[in-house]
């Protein structure tokens, strides 16, 4: 269409008085040809994250293990009757004896460590990631719990055999393994990588660390 226009317009103009009638009425406007809107390209779908940007570093994890000792270190004289009963405890408890000695050095070490994990661990989030950061504050509260099983501990202890030694015993006992199952648990899922929910205490670290 627009090469005949072309022509039209280099073409030499006939004379007037030979013109049809109809070719000296002013010519019609052609339609103007509106191009076609081209097809819009669909973009390619992201790629998928494959790099693991996201996936907890080894150092976070370990720190984030390490932090379950401590509740564990501080509540172990709950043990002292399952020990008794069952040796095998020794042998499974023994890896941790340097860490019980080195925290049992100073009355003061177990509120250095509360400290510490607490204002440097918990309360840094500059330092340390969410991950470190809730499973310190896991610990922490659940040290915290271990206030209530000390207080009956030391208030209703029997002073002799019979049945009230026998509760006694067997909660002693249930804290103790609780602690236990608490340490592997918590760690086992830190070195996973893993964010372990405990019981009880879960809650209360997801709302220190928002």
């Amino acid at each position: 269409m627009a090469s005949a226009v072309s022509l039209l317009l280099l073409s030499s103009p006939r004379p007037l008085h030979r013109a049809a009638p109809s070719l000296l009425r002013p010519p019609t406007r052609l339609p103007l040809l509106t191009p076609r809107p081209r097809p819009r390209l669909l973009a390619a779908p992201p790629r998928a994250n494959n790099d693991n940007s996201d996936a907890v570093g080894a150092a976070d994890r370990l720190v984030a293990a390490v932090a379950y000792l401590y509740p564990f270190l501080d509540g172990a004289h709950h043990g002292r009757f399952v020990v008794a009963q069952y040796p095998f405890f020794n042998a499974i408890l023994s890896p941790l004896a340097p860490a019980a000695r080195l925290f049992h050095s100073s009355p003061l070490t177990p509120f250095l460590l509360f400290v510490t994990l607490y204002f440097a661990v918990v309360r840094n989030q500059q330092a340390f990631s969410r991950f470190v950061r809730f499973n310190a504050m896991q610990a922490v509260a659940l040290d915290v719990l271990l206030i209530v099983p000390d207080l009956l501990a030391q208030s209703f202890a029997p002073s002799g055999a019979g049945i009230g030694l026998d509760i006694f015993m067997s909660a002693e006992n249930t804290v103790f393994l609780f602690l236990l199952v608490c340490l592997v648990y918590g760690s086992g899922a830190c070195l996973l990588g893993i964010v372990p929910r405990l019981p009880i205490v879960a809650d209360a670290a997801e709302r220190q660390v928002m």
